[in-house]
């Protein structure tokens, strides 16, 4: 519809200028200048009356300014981040965004409106690139923020005691220092899409935009919505994964080793997936068939009934959800509270009581549903009623051992085959079981690409590159090394790697011996810590050549952990504290802080799970 000048109370002009600006917008961008429009007539009324403020509930903020902080150590919460910030801007906000450890911490005191995207690390930690914002948060250096608006969105694991910590921290943290939540903290599992939106659409409202804008939230992270508006996701992603095909699948052990680990190679053709070194896939397998078949004839079910396999309502038979849909091998507090739910008398509720959390802790450690329905007799819970309770299977993500330079359309991953007896019964990993002794050439698996943005080559290919990765932390340097192949990088490089046996657990070892011999890979040290009397790891090797180490370091080159967090991350970051106390003269609290700088300059970058 064209405005007309007689139609309406404006100008010439600017009849002009709307009817050139009208037809450009969208139905978001109507119906918030709608809204916008609305409050401003409030705020002026308001005004008029003598109120010299306007509320949030009222109409549009005072301040437009917002920033986002994110605390991500595999990339999720830094994607969120970059979907809210992008979300902000379009509504007309002035948006800061930045990692916590990239933020000036001298500007929080003047920072209105902040919003926190952070995961949990390990056993309640924060990732790498939040630990120095934590760290001042919690110091005495930390301002009163009593002019602060804020919201925590946490990421985390339900299968770890500590669940969602860091954001907890951090929402609890800033209240303490006179900041008023802005919305609720909402703690998100691993399948995080839908209360990510949740909050995302809270966000918003609470900055006084209009609630149309939820819909286009929604697809914008990949939640299915549906209604006038819906966008169709086009592209592959976590929620809409790539059916690729399997073009080989290799044991890389030798012949009499006690483990075996896959080299898998996978095709990415027609999928447009790119990637880059450093980045992870994540793939969606499947659940054992023994245990699917032992869980549905412990609880005497009928492995063709129907069930929900999806919140909308879609349902499928209860051996496809139990196989594909429907996490069965870990257990986690807030499952056993809603398995204590649904049967009464059978002891679980004893187990959850207060003051018994190092039993519970115990219990639920190396066991699996098949153990719970066991142990506290759950026979007799409908299968709809039960796998109401479970929640999704979520995807594996694997560091790339791969460069795109050198495959094009492939992406390699190197997995370990997780199988041991525990409790009287053989266990094993989902995905990797899978993919060891079910998963052939020429079938498809269905991934996504990880972008992991903390764990990237340098932009200099010249810049030294000390790598260590012992197992299959060694996969994305296969990755590194590769790329730097391709691009003719003249950096040195220096690998350390691990693992049990020469003969039978040297992964890729013609690679690295091609690379040594080309010059790509500069020098190798390995550490096989059970081919000698005294175990050998490779924090050790590291510590034998701590002058060489250090020199590297004041020379520029930049360190890459990946592997163990629990275990090989921690030694190894011991050693390195020792290594700048020997060689560079400082004490133990000099050596922590020089490490932290060079993860705040991103020449320390760690990928640890």
């Amino acid at each position: 519809m064209v405005l007309k000048v007689t139609d309406s109370p404006f100008s010439q002009e600017q009849v002009e200028l709307l009817n050139r600006l009208l037809p450009t917008l969208s139905g978001v961008q109507k119906v918030w200048l709608s809204g916008y429009l609305s409050a401003l007539s409030q705020a002026e009324t308001t005004l008029a009356a003598g109120v010299q403020t306007v509320t949030a509930t009222s109409g549009p903020v005072i301040s437009k300014e917002v920033t986002v902080l994110f605390g991500s150590q595999s990339g999720n919460s830094q994607k969120l981040a970059k979907k809210l910030s992008s979300k902000l801007q379009e509504q007309g906000f002035s948006v800061t965004l930045s990692s916590m450890s990239d933020f000036k911490t001298n500007t929080l005191k003047k920072v209105q409106n902040l919003l926190a995207v952070v995961s949990t690390h390990g056993e309640g930690e924060p990732p790498d690139n939040a630990i120095s914002f934590h760290e001042f948060l919690h110091s005495k250096r930390a301002p009163q923020l009593e002019g602060l608006r804020f919201s925590v969105l946490a990421l985390g694991d339900t299968s770890y005691e500590f669940f969602c910590q860091t954001g907890k921290d951090f929402d609890k943290r800033l209240e303490e220092l006179g900041g008023k939540r802005l919305t609720p903290r909402v703690d998100c599992d691993v399948d995080y899409d839908e209360q990510a939106t949740t909050w995302i659409n809270q966000v918003l409202a609470a900055l006084g935009e209009a609630s149309a804008n939820q819909l286009e939230v929604a697809a914008s992270i990949g939640v299915a919505t549906t209604g006038i508006g819906t966008q169709t996701e086009t592209e592959y992603s976590r929620s809409n994964p790539f059916q690729a095909t399997v073009l080989e699948n290799l044991n890389l052990n030798g012949r009499g080793a006690d483990k075996e680990t896959r080299h898998l190679e996978i095709s990415l053709e027609g999928s447009n997936l790119t990637y880059e070194p450093g980045d992870c896939l994540g793939i969606y397998t499947k659940n054992h068939p023994r245990l699917v078949q032992e869980l549905i004839d412990a609880m005497g079910w009928k492995p063709e009934e129907l069930v929900p396999i999806q919140k909308n309502g879609e349902e499928g038979t209860l051996e496809e959800a139990l196989t594909s849909h429907y996490e069965i091998t870990v257990l986690t507090k807030p499952l056993l509270e809603q398995a204590a739910r649904l049967v009464s008398g059978n002891g679980l509720q004893e187990l959850l009581a207060e003051g018994r959390e190092q039993d519970l802790r115990e219990y639920v450690r190396n066991r699996d549903l098949l153990d719970l329905v066991q142990d506290y007799s759950l026979k007799g819970v409908s299968a709809k009623d039960f796998v109401s309770i479970l929640r999704k299977l979520p995807p594996r993500l694997y560091s790339i051992s791969s460069s795109l330079q050198s495959y094009p359309d492939e992406v390699h991953l190197t997995i370990r085959k997780v199988q041991y007896e525990a409790h009287g019964r053989e266990r094993y990993g989902v995905s990797s079981s899978y993919v060891a002794d079910r998963l052939e050439a020429g079938e498809t698996l269905p991934v996504f690409v990880q972008n992991n943005p903390n764990f990237k080559l340098p932009a200099n290919p010249d810049t030294p590159l000390i790598m260590i990765g012992p197992g299959t932390g060694v996969a994305p340097f296969r990755a590194f090394l590769g790329e730097r192949e391709e691009v003719g990088a003249k950096g040195k490089t220096w690998l350390f790697y691990g693992d049990q046996h020469f003969a039978t657990d040297f992964l890729y070892q013609l690679d690295w011996q091609r690379w040594l011999k080309e010059g790509v890979l500069t020098r190798m040290d390995v550490a096989f810590s059970r081919d000698t009397s005294e175990k050998v790891y490779v924090q050790h090797r590291m510590l034998e050549k701590s002058k060489e180490i250090y020199q590297w370091l004041q020379d520029g080159a930049h360190l890459y952990v990946c592997g163990d967090e629990k275990k090989m991350a921690h030694d190894v970051h011991a050693a390195l504290v020792t290594i700048l106390q020997q060689e560079g003269g400082l004490d133990a609290e000099e050596a922590v802080a020089y490490l932290k700088q060079l993860q705040q300059e991103k020449r320390y970058q760690r990928d640890v799970y």
